[in-house]
């Protein structure tokens, strides 16, 4: 069975960083989504993409892929640069384009 380690990024809606802290071990899909002929609704046989299992290091999830018996690939955390800026920033007399409303 292949799983996916992965860090979550940030969302773009919060500004905490609450479920973005832990790994998470998902299980790749291994039957393709069906449409229901009479509502129409998609679905699957595959119960094991409901689950989701969280780790609090990554070190972890490969000991417990490992330990079921599990293929997997491993998504790297995409790290992100804060260029640090003050509010007097934006009224500098040496901008390039002038601050306006």
């Amino acid at each position: 069975m292949e799983v996916r380690i992965f860090k979550p990024a940030k969302t773009a809606m919060q500004s905490g960083w609450g479920k973005a802290k832990d790994w998470i071990l998902e299980f790749e899909p291994s039957d393709a989504p069906t449409p229901d002929p009479l509502i129409g609704w998609v679905g699957s046989s595959d119960t094991n993409k409901q689950v989701r299992l969280y780790f609090a290091t990554k070190d972890e999830a490969i000991a417990y892929a490992k330990k079921r018996g599990f293929s997997y690939t491993i998504q790297e955390e995409k790290t992100r640069t804060v260029k640090p800026k003050s509010y007097a920033a934006n009224f500098a007399s040496d901008r390039m384009y002038p601050w306006t409303h």
